[in-house]
C-alpha cells in the first residue's frame, strides 16, 4: 500500500510541474497583454480606429448559422438585416438547419425584411451533414459577397460594425477581422459573471496577446469579417472537429493570411444561463480544440516559422489539456497529501507556495483582462473581479472531469455529434416563460458528487492530523465538484 501511495505522490508531483508549463504561458500571455496596453495607452487614440472605407464598397455576405433556436432567431435576423451598408452590396444568408417552429419564425422575419428591399434568403437543408460547418459551407456556393460576416444566434451586432471592419481589408494580406465578445446577461446570476470572467480573459489576455506579439490566434466563430478567398484557399468549412472555427483559421494563417484583432470593437451576445448548457459549450470547444491539435500540430511544427511561434501554437492548441491534468491531481490529491508519510510529502511552505501561485496568476490574468477591456484599471472593477475570483476557481475545477471527457474523446479521434448550445434569449435576471432548450447532462454530475464526497472526506482527515496545509486546495476541489454537480442534477430536475 505504501509503495501504491508514493507512486501516487511523485504522480502528483509531476502532474503539478506540467501545470506549473501551462501557468507560466499564462503568466507570458499577461505579460504581452499587458505591454501592449502600455504601447496603446502612450498613443493619442487608445483604441483602434476604423479604416478608411475604400470609394466602392465591397459586397458583404452575412451568415446566420441557425438550429432550434426559436427564442433569438427574429432577434438576429433583425439586427442582421439592419446592418449599415448599401442595400445592393448585402446579401443576408439565414442558414436553417430548424427542426422546430423556428423555421416558421425565420420565414416570416425574411419575408418582411424581403418586403423592405434587403437582399435576405432562408436557406433550408434535406440534412444536418457537417452541422454549422456543413450550414457555413453549403451558403458559401451562392454567397456573393467579397467578404463574409457569420453571426451565431445569440449575437445582436450595432448597425456600424461593417463599417468598422470593412476597412482593414484594404490590406490584401488580410484573411480575417475579430472582434470582442461582450455580454447581454452578465449579471443574470453567479454562473453567469464566471462565464463572462473566463471570455473576458480570453478576449482581453490571450487574443490581444497574440495578436499583438505577432503569434497565431483564431477566429472565434461568430462576430468576424472574413475574406472570401482566404476560407477557400484554406480549403473551406470543414466539420472533422468540433471546433471549425479554430480549424479554418489555422488552415488560413498556414497560408499565409494575416488576421486583425480589434478589443475596441465588442458585439454582444448571449451566456448560457443553465449549467448543463454552460458544460456543452465547453466540452465542445475542449474535444475540438484537441481535434484540431491532432490535425493541423504536426503541419503547424513542420511550418517555416519562428520557433516561439510554433511553442505557442502547440500551449494554444493543447490548452485545454490541463482539464485532464487538474481532474488527476484532484483524485491523487488525497493519497498525496494526506496519506503519504510526512517524510514524503510536500513541504508545508511549497504547497501552500504552490496554491498562492496558482491564485495569483489567476488574479493577474483578471487584472489583465480589465485592463484591456476598460482601457485602463479601474479600481471598482478589479476589485469585482477579484471578488469572483475564489468562484471561477471553483467552477474551473469542478467542471475538470467533464472536460477530461472531452479531451480524451478528442485525443482518441472519436467523432460525436456537434451539440449547439441552448440559447434562451434572457436579459438580466429574467425568466422566460414556457418550455425552453436544456442540454443533456447525462452521469457526469454523479461522478462530480462523488468526486466530491471523496475530497471532502480527505479534507476532514487532513484537518483531524494536522496537514491543514493541504486543505484549501482540498476545499477547493470539494467546493468546486459538489457546486457543479448539484447545479447540474437541479437543473435537470428543474427541467422535466
Amino acid at each position: 500500500m505504501s509503495g501504491l501511495i508514493d507512486a501516487a505522490f511523485w504522480l502528483y508531483a509531476a502532474l503539478t510541474a506540467a501545470l506549473g508549463i501551462y501557468a507560466v504561458h499564462r503568466l507570458w500571455l499577461v505579460w504581452l497583454a499587458w505591454r501592449a496596453g502600455q504601447q496603446s495607452a502612450a498613443r493619442p487614440q487608445p483604441q483602434p480606429q476604423p479604416q478608411p472605407l475604400p470609394a466602392e464598397l465591397p459586397a458583404v455576405t452575412v451568415q446566420l448559422p441557425l438550429y432550434n433556436e426559436r427564442f433569438v432567431a427574429a432577434r438576429l435576423i433583425d439586427a442582421a438585416c439592419a446592418l449599415d451598408w448599401p442595400r445592393d452590396r448585402l446579401e443576408i444568408q439565414v442558414l436553417d438547419d430548424s427542426t422546430d417552429d423556428t423555421a416558421a419564425i425565420a420565414a416570416e422575419r425574411v419575408a418582411a425584411w424581403r418586403q423592405r428591399g434587403v437582399d435576405v434568403v432562408h436557406l433550408r437543408r434535406q440534412d444536418r451533414t457537417g452541422y454549422k460547418a456543413g450550414a457555413l459551407e453549403a451558403g458559401m456556393a451562392g454567397a456573393r459577397g467579397e467578404l463574409v460576416l457569420v453571426l451565431d444566434a445569440d449575437f445582436v451586432p450595432a448597425p456600424d460594425l461593417l463599417r468598422r471592419t470593412a476597412g482593414h481589408f484594404a490590406d490584401p494580406r488580410v484573411g480575417m477581422v475579430q472582434t470582442r465578445w461582450e455580454h447581454l446577461n452578465r449579471a443574470a446570476g453567479p454562473l453567469t459573471e464566471v462565464q463572462a470572467l473566463l471570455l473576458d480573459g480570453h478576449f482581453g489576455v490571450e487574443q490581444t496577446a497574440r495578436a499583438a506579439s505577432g503569434r497565431f490566434f483564431n477566429f472565434n466563430g461568430t462576430a468576424g469579417l472574413w475574406r472570401k478567398s482566404a476560407i477557400a484557399s484554406a480549403g473551406g468549412w470543414q466539420h472533422d472537429t468540433l471546433t471549425e472555427d479554430l480549424d479554418l483559421s489555422y488552415r488560413a494563417l498556414l497560408g499565409g493570411w494575416r488576421f486583425v484583432y480589434l478589443p475596441g470593437l465588442a458585439v454582444p451576445g448571449e451566456l448560457p444561463a443553465d449549467i448543463n448548457g454552460f458544460k456543452s459549450q465547453q466540452f465542445r470547444w475542449a474535444k475540438g480544440s484537441v481535434q484540431v491539435a491532432r490535425k493541423l500540430l504536426p503541419a503547424v511544427l513542420r511550418a517555416r516559422l519562428p520557433l516561439g511561434v510554433k511553442l505557442e501554437a502547440a500551449l494554444h492548441l493543447t490548452h485545454n489539456v490541463p482539464y485532464l491534468l487538474t481532474a488527476l491531481l484532484a483524485l491523487l490529491a488525497v493519497p498525496a497529501l494526506v496519506w503519504a508519510e510526512p517524510a514524503a510529502a510536500l513541504p508545508r511552505g511549497l504547497e501552500i507556495g504552490l496554491a498562492a501561485g496558482a491564485a495569483l496568476v489567476t488574479a493577474l490574468y483578471l487584472l489583465a483582462a480589465e485592463r484591456t477591456i476598460a482601457g485602463r484599471l479601474a479600481p471598482r472593477r478589479a476589485l469585482a473581479a477579484l471578488a469572483r475570483m475564489p468562484a471561477l476557481l471553483a467552477v474551473t475545477a469542478g467542471i475538470s472531469l467533464s472536460q477530461s471527457h472531452a479531451v480524451l474523446e478528442g485525443a482518441s479521434g472519436r467523432p460525436s455529434e456537434f451539440v449547439r448550445t441552448p440559447k434562451s434569449g434572457e436579459l438580466g435576471g429574467r425568466k422566460r416563460r414556457g418550455r425552453g432548450y436544456r442540454a443533456r447532462a447525462g452521469l457526469v454530475p454523479i461522478l462530480e458528487l462523488g468526486a466530491a464526497a471523496y475530497l471532502g472526506l480527505g479534507l476532514c482527515q487532513a484537518v483531524g492530523s494536522g496537514r491543514l496545509a493541504a486543505a484549501p486546495i482540498l476545499a477547493l476541489f470539494t467546493i468546486g465538484f459538489a457546486a457543479v454537480g448539484v447545479a447540474s442534477c437541479r437543473a435537470v430536475l428543474q427541467a422535466r
